[in-house]
């Protein structure tokens, strides 16, 4: 009875032993989760290095009409926005003043005409009693120095009446081109003063299909900035719209505000659609380097490192690049081209870096090179094929959800950036 006791007890004990033990395994012990790597192909797409800067949207060709004489304004013709031709009226300033000066300089021309008609005359009986010994050779040099000094006054009298015919005529204000009047500062009855700086009546844009973006550069980023570089652009007011531009000048004059140097970059873009209007802010950015058939791969697999805790799944094969024959040929093999990159890549800085390519199990270190990186992006000049699956990250799962190691999450995905805006 007793031996019958101890095997119940032992029994007992021994199914507790392994309840627990089901217990542990079903729901306390966690198995460890395989490492799973994160691997991207090499694919050919766009690339660019930029310069981003803002700027101010004006027209091509601007012309400010003024007035050179002092008035009051009679008759004003044009307003904002209105449509002008070359050499249409645009105001008027009162003529009565300038109108008075000249009746004026008319009399005194007439007098003049007089008075040499007079001395003409005089100069005529004085020569003929001279010839005759009449008169004695004073009186003659009297009669023709008076003659000389009538011709004078007349000379005089008429440049005056051209100087006044002409200030009257500038009263009238002509449009100097056809275009558009952008400005208008006066209004009609509002005096007019000319004495020491020319006032602006109008301010007229030639052509505003055509505008151009004074982009403000910084001079960190200047000295990659040349003519002909493709721009794009953004208005607060249409900022679903992408403009498209190209550089056409780099304006050496420097200007600084607030110790910050910054050079004027001239961008010419189109406005048949005449969405862009003088005056508006413009985001702006410009290509300075671009490859439509790069080789890429995302800039974080530069980034990526084995370490130990990978070693019971994969097998890490970090042989010296210049002893691997694997390597060899890696070094070999070039980017595919489909097409002829859109800008001469002779001028891009090649650098060296490595990246980890998973084949099988095994994670192999490889020598690449590298071109422009636009730190989503890196161009693969030589080293990496697009058979090749390149290693970016490790994806953990942790109670059920994936998480992604050397990445960002909030890293956007490529997209159709290659495309050019319109």
């Amino acid at each position: 009875m007793v031996i019958s006791k101890n095997i119940k007890i032992v029994g007992i004990v021994a199914f507790g032993l392994l309840v627990i033990a089901l217990v542990w395994y079903f729901f306390i012990h966690k198995k460890v989760a395989p490492i799973v790597l994160k691997t991207r192909n090499p694919e050919v797409g766009y690339i660019a290095q930029s310069v981003t800067a803002t700027g101010k949207i004006e027209p091509v060709d601007t012309v400010t009409v003024g007035s050179q004489v002092s008035g009051i304004i009679k008759n004003l013709y044009v307003n904002f926005n209105s449509k002008v031709k070359k050499g249409e009226l645009l105001a008027q300033l009162d003529k009565s003043l300038l109108q008075a000066s000249l009746d004026l300089v008319k009399g005194n021309l007439q007098n003049a005409q007089s008075q040499q008609v007079y001395a003409q005359n005089n100069f005529n009986r004085q020569n003929l009693l001279f010839k005759a010994d009449a008169i004695s050779k004073a009186d003659f040099d009297i009669a023709q120095n008076t003659l000389i000094a009538a011709k004078g006054s007349v000379l005089s009298a008429q440049a005056s009446v051209r100087q006044a015919t002409k200030t009257l005529s500038y009263t009238d204000i002509y449009s100097p081109i056809d275009g558009v009047v952008l400005n208008r500062s006066i209004s009609a009855g509002q005096t007019v003063a000319a004495s020491f700086n020319t006032p602006t009546l109008f301010v007229i844009a030639k052509d505003i299909t055509k505008m151009e973006v004074e982009a403000a550069v910084d001079e960190a980023d200047i000295g990659n900035v040349k003519a002909g570089d493709r721009a794009s652009f953004t208005v607060d007011a249409f900022l679903d719209n992408q403009f498209a531009g190209n550089v056409s000048e780099v304006r050496l004059h420097p200007t600084v505000s607030a110790n910050v140097v910054t050079y004027i970059t001239i961008i010419n873009t189109s406005n048949n659609d005449m969405k862009l209007k003088p005056g508006m802010t413009a985001n702006i950015i410009i290509y300075t380097k671009e490859i439509q058939d790069a080789l890429l791969i995302p800039s974080k697999a530069l980034n990526f490192v084995p370490d130990s805790s990978m070693m019971k799944d994969y097998k890490i094969i970090d042989l010296p690049i210049a002893n691997s024959s694997s390597t060899s040929k890696s070094d070999t093999r070039q980017s595919p081209r489909t097409k002829t990159s859109k800008i001469d890549t002779s001028a891009t800085k090649v650098n060296t870096a490595y990246v980890w390519v998973l084949k099988g199990k095994n994670i192999t270190k490889t020598e690449v090179k590298t071109g422009l990186n636009d730190n989503l992006h890196v161009q693969i000049i030589s080293g990496l094929t697009t058979a090749d699956l390149v290693i970016t990250g490790v994806v953990n799962t942790v109670n059920g959800v994936s998480t992604t190691a050397n990445g960002s999450p909030f890293l956007p995905t490529r997209g159709s950036q290659g495309k050019k805006s319109k």
